[in-house]
């Protein structure tokens, strides 16, 4: 998944106009998948690594708190990436890059603080990081993206 999400963020821009007046219903969406996701991944996670309950990342709720505040804030940048750039996917795509590169440095603390939790937990709150990442720049874009016919 994570060779995807680096192709995909690489792949070049296409010229592809944006529909805004989507973007209320592409970020509730985006929002909502990347919740399912992290749920999917959490479960993995909990399932084989029967963590230590007092490790909270992978509790129920802050997964759940942290991904819906994380991908409203990253449809917020969207869109205003969207209204002012001029090649907007790309420059997103980037934006997006290099916030997973640096959410990844909470996990990785965690991880060396070996506070209830070690590596296992971390890549698994990594791999959650990923996921959200994927749907953001692929869902997200797609969905705002003006449909082309052969009549346009």
């Amino acid at each position: 998944m994570v060779l995807y999400v680096i192709y995909y963020i690489a792949m070049p821009d296409t010229q592809d106009s944006l529909q805004l007046d989507r973007a209320p219903l592409a970020g509730f969406l985006t929002v909502f998948a990347s919740v399912i996701a992290v749920l999917i991944v959490r479960a993995i996670a909990v399932a084989v690594l029967h963590p230590d309950p007092r490790f909270e990342p992978l509790a129920i709720g802050p997964p759940i708190m942290d991904t819906v505040i994380a991908a409203t804030i990253a449809v917020l940048v969207f869109l205003k990436v969207a209204e002012s750039s001029s090649r907007p996917i790309r420059t997103w795509r980037r934006i997006a890059a290099a916030v997973l590169v640096l959410s990844f440095w909470p996990d990785v603390a965690l991880a060396q603080a070996h506070r209830f939790g070690g590596w296992p937990e971390a890549y698994a709150l990594m791999a959650m990081h990923v996921a959200v990442c994927a749907l953001c720049v692929t869902m997200l874009p797609a969905l705002v993206k003006a449909k082309t016919t052969l009549l346009n």
